[in-house]
């Protein structure tokens, strides 16, 4: 019997996922994984009987990953499954920004009672006037599951789009329409663009990239959109560049006191991946991943651990190594298994961390689990089958 616990509510569709081989809890001492959504992990003290951890959505800036990996904590997210929500969402914000939606619905609000409406909004409308989508350049930073998204549908628009990835995976290229110019400069889409999205995870050699520096190379009247993470802009530099006319809007999904309420900012409550279907898509992909880890070993989509993966077990036993990635460490390890036929194997690295399961013909002795948990640089090891 598995136990999971929930630090926020999780969509019922995902947890009916689970099977009567699992039950809920509400002890971090008793659950064998966590599936979390905004709740702040860094204080908590996670205890050893905790196998993963799954971020029901993309963003996992809420959960210690450095700590977790060492200790042999497998720490998921879910890319791709909010990926329309929040696509739809960079829309709204470019039409928002190309026309004065907002301004010409508030002041249509304060005409209540005018029974003259219809004539003076005739006369008013010019204030709200903008332009088009179509036919402008929309420059794209990030081109993974939203990134890809939103440059098809821009293609719909009529848009003239750019994307920039240094790291773009073949899935992802895959996906790509052709019609999109992907480029190896960013300073390319600030030179051109009329519109930037950004797309990017928030490290650190991404904070704040969108700087003083990055504005001053784009066009007046640039529009900047961010729906990815607060940080990766500076917001000091875009409101200064607001007031000087060298931002025609910044739109951004992460209200602050910074932003809130500032001339040329369009914020809203953090709705990206907020609506009911990404928050069951989410729910749903992150407890099929934790199953698939716990029942096979397998790890797909983990941000401090490599992906692995054997599919279901099908020999008599299967074993999963956490380790360091150094060297003669497989050598080590077959060594100590060699009374047994090892059928199938594979081995990945992520960074300093590495993952190794073995699929055996024999069961495997406690003594020998005993052996390979003490050899230098292992840091967990699970007895999967």
């Amino acid at each position: 019997m598995y136990r999971y616990m929930c630090l926020n509510p999780i969509a019922e569709i995902g947890l009916r996922n689970f099977t009567e081989d699992y039950s809920k809890t509400e002890s971090m001492d008793e659950a064998d994984v966590i599936l979390v959504r905004s709740a702040v992990m860094h204080e908590m003290e996670i205890p050893g009987n905790v196998q993963a951890i799954a971020r029901a959505g993309a963003g996992v800036n809420n959960i210690p990953l450095e700590r977790c990996a060492e200790q042999g904590i497998v720490v998921f997210n879910t890319p791709g499954a909010n990926a329309n929500g929040v696509k739809e969402l960079v829309f709204a914000g470019m039409l928002l920004a190309a026309r004065d939606i907002l301004g010409g619905a508030n002041w249509t609000m304060s005409q209540s009672g005018n029974e003259n409406i219809a004539k003076v909004a005739e006369k008013e409308k010019k204030k709200f006037a903008g332009h088009e989508l179509m036919g402008k350049k929309l420059g794209i930073i990030g081109l993974g599951a939203i990134g890809v998204q939103v440059a098809n549908a821009a293609i719909g628009f009529g848009m003239d789009v750019y994307g920039y990835d240094p790291y773009i995976s073949v899935d992802a290229a895959w996906n790509l329409s052709r019609a999109i110019h992907h480029i190896n400069d960013v300073d390319e889409i600030y030179r051109t663009c009329d519109y930037i999205t950004i797309h990017v995870p928030l490290m650190d050699a991404t904070r704040k990239m969108i700087n003083a520096d990055a504005l001053s190379k784009m066009k007046d009247g640039v529009v900047i959109l961010n729906f990815a993470r607060d940080l990766l802009v500076d917001e000091e530099a875009v409101l200064k560049a607001v007031e000087e006319g060298k931002v025609h809007r910044y739109v951004s999904d992460f209200p602050n006191p910074l932003t809130v309420g500032k001339k040329g900012v369009i914020v809203t409550p953090h709705l990206g991946a907020s609506t009911a279907e990404a928050e069951d898509n989410c729910a749903v992909m992150a407890v099929k991943q934790l199953k698939d880890f716990l029942e096979n070993g397998n790890i797909v989509n983990s941000v401090n651990y490599p992906n692995c993966n054997l599919g279901k077990c099908q020999t008599a036993a299967r074993l999963a190594v956490f380790h360091l990635n150094i060297r003669r460490m497989i050598s080590r390890f077959t060594s100590l298994l060699e009374d047994t036929n090892i059928v199938n194997m594979s081995n990945k690295s992520k960074g300093e961390y590495a993952y190794t399961m073995f699929d055996l013909d024999d069961a495997v002795a406690p003594e020998v689990v005993k052996k390979i948990s003490a050899v230098p640089g292992v840091i967990k090891v699970r007895v999967i089958k």
